[in-house]
């Protein structure tokens, strides 16, 4: 990979931004959307699946907004689950109330009831997403979020595209996706999805009946410029993208803008988002896009063991698709891009080491001291067996034990309030003191890397064992933070998108192998380290990130990847009022959603299950 010389019209194009940032704005508007959640039958794959939607659309409906905004989505549940919807990679200044976390920011919208989520957007530009937070259902609950310059597209810092166009990477499930969270939950991890998606189609790799299915096709003018505005909305499965004969240059990443750099492939991760323009430079044709889940080396039973690929085209003007075997109008058939092992991680090791922030108004300055150090070792354990879980036996013992993915030992549930964390924390309803504070670093120092711990044997026994508890970490106003976070080889070998919710996180160091702070430290990168709110930690490796806890509330922080999530890889901050109103965390709206039916009874099925859960067997 190398970096992308603009030279003059790099040069023109940062003079026509810093110009237009002069010019007179748009008016700040008011977005407001429905987001009717149903549920409708859906035909993939010659079977007719029920699929919980948004609007009868899959991906869900784009919400397309401009800096300054204010934004009002009006959420209607006219399905059998629970709802919230979390704006992902919004920043939610002074309003953790609209996060949408169940039963951390806000008790969940029941069946057959509504509520609106307000929010402003303010110091943000680029490709976020919303996503349900509850269960797995932000397999099928999922669209877009685009916020665009208040003037203009001409004032991107990157030559003015031709069209944007979002591209969705996901999974298509015919399982019952509330009973695949319940499965991880109880020890169960055979669930897979059937089908990898490219905005919602399953692409020609698939056939139905002997019918190649349909899929998703972008047509190009030649000699224009393309933004591709890419997110990973799976749940299991980080995914090389690609497009045969084409190159990228990536621009932004998490909403944020990046130093651009050209590169045949993409490395999105579960919760991630990457803008990258794509020239139609290639000779008239018809070229295939590929995205390809990738899998850890010697992974374990925490994920799907098989890995679906997709594929959709991208198709020059006057290029008519026929079917994938037939010629275009120019005697070419389909151009098919050679893709990486899916199991070579140093693809997403060095793109996501390529990325460096972009000097903008909005980007803050890197903190230089550090007022609170975390090092959280990120892997799996096993801790007794509760009540309507499976449990596995060792041999010689009657031990009976639950897999569990953990931060340093301790395995995140949700507390025991009838309420939410947000509401408990603001009415001083809950005393933070009986939290489990979330460990500095885990309990015993050992080589964190060694792949041996991967298999269950004698050797990982000391370390597996963990706890279950809610577990928090106060954060005073204005605390600059590191958190390094650190991969592992116990029981397990993955990489991990770790997202903060209200925050982005300057990304100062990754690297293989175990953290070395006498060596690592001195090489962070304090000049120009990307700016994310999904950090993809290496597989058998580690980053370092710095972030200003400024923004006071209850912020969760969890691996995106579903089933670590299901499994209790999370924690949260508590983050301090500032000293004055201005910088402190104000009451609820007055339509927040509220627990209870009024007698104090409980109608939520994950608090439900997580506290049949904490019962012991």
């Amino acid at each position: 990979m190398k970096s992308w010389n603009l030279h003059g019209a790099a040069a023109a194009s940062l003079i026509v931004f810093f110009l237009s940032v002069m010019a007179v704005p748009a008016a700040a508007a008011v977005v407001e959307r429905t987001f009717t959640v149903n549920q409708m039958n859906m035909t993939r794959l010659c079977k007719e699946t029920l699929v919980t939607v948004v609007n009868g659309q899959l991906p869900g409906p784009m919400v397309e907004v401009m800096e300054g905004d204010s934004v009002a989505i009006h959420v209607v549940n006219k399905s059998p689950y629970n709802i919230t919807i979390h704006w992902h990679g919004v920043k939610q200044r002074l309003n953790c109330w609209a996060d949408g976390v169940p039963m951390i920011t806000q008790c969940p919208i029941l069946p057959n009831q509504n509520s609106t989520y307000r929010f402003n957007i303010s110091g943000q530009e680029g490709t976020l997403w919303w996503h349900a937070h509850d269960l797995c259902l932000r397999a099928s609950l999922h669209g877009a979020f685009i916020i665009r310059p208040r003037n203009g597209a001409s004032s991107y810092p990157f030559p003015k595209p031709h069209k944007e166009i979002p591209i969705i990477i996901g999974e298509w499930w015919e399982k019952e996706l509330a009973q695949v969270d319940t499965n991880i939950r109880n020890g169960f991890f055979a669930d897979e999805p059937s089908a990898s998606t490219i905005n919602g189609k399953v692409g020609d790799l698939y056939s139905c009946s002997g019918v190649l299915q349909d899929g998703y096709v972008l047509d190009v003018e030649p000699g224009k410029t393309y933004l591709l505005r890419v997110l990973n909305a799976a749940l299991f499965h980080e995914y090389y993208f690609r497009i045969a004969g084409h190159k990228f240059t990536v621009v932004a990443a998490d909403a944020n803008y990046v130093n651009p750099y050209t590169t045949d492939i993409l490395a999105v991760s579960p919760g991630e988002t990457m803008d990258a323009l794509v020239i139609a430079d290639a000779p008239p044709g018809r070229y295939y896009m590929v995205a390809l889940p990738t899998k850890w080396p010697l992974a374990k039973i925490q994920g799907p063991v098989t890995a679906y690929v997709t594929r959709g085209m991208l198709q020059y003007k006057d290029t008519h698709i026929h079917g994938t075997e037939e010629s275009d109008p120019y005697g070419n058939v389909p151009v098919v891009p050679d893709m990486p092992d899916m199991h070579d991680k140093m693809v997403s090791f060095y793109f996501h080491g390529n990325l460096t922030s972009m000097e903008h108004p909005w980007r803050p300055p890197v903190p230089t001291d550090v007022d609170e150090h975390l090092f959280l070792v990120l892997g799996e354990g096993k801790t007794s067996c509760r009540r309507a879980q499976s449990c596995t036996r060792r041999k010689g013992d009657g031990d009976r034990n639950i897999r569990v993915a953990t931060m340093n030992n301790v395995s995140f549930e949700l507390h025991s309030q009838m309420t939410s964390l947000l509401e408990a924390r603001y009415y001083h309803a809950i005393d933070m003191d009986a939290l489990q504070e979330l460990p500095d670093r885990p309990p015993r120092v050992f080589n964190y890397t060694d792949r041996t711990l991967i298999p269950e044997g004698p050797k990982e026994e000391l370390l597996e064992q963990t706890s279950k508890a809610t577990v928090a970490r106060r954060l005073g106003h204005g605390a600059a933070v590191e958190v390094v976070f650190q991969s592992t080889a116990l029981l397990q070998s993955n990489a991990h998108p770790m997202h903060l919710h209200g925050y982005d996180m300057f990304v100062v160091a990754q690297g293989l192998g175990n953290h070395d702070p006498e060596k690592d430290v001195v090489r962070y990168n304090l000049v120009n380290p990307p700016l994310k709110n999904t950090v993809a930690v290496p597989n058998l490796g580690r980053a370092a990130v710095r972030f200003v806890a400024d923004n006071p509330g209850v912020w969760f922080l969890h691996c995106h990847f579903q089933s670590h999530l299901s499994m209790g890889m999370a924690a949260v901050f508590f983050v301090e009022d500032g000293p004055t109103a201005a910088a402190s965390l104000p009451p609820p709206p007055a339509d927040f959603p509220r627990c209870g039916l009024g007698d104090g009874s409980m109608p939520h099925e994950y608090y439900f299950q997580t506290r049949k859960d904490s019962s012991d067997a």
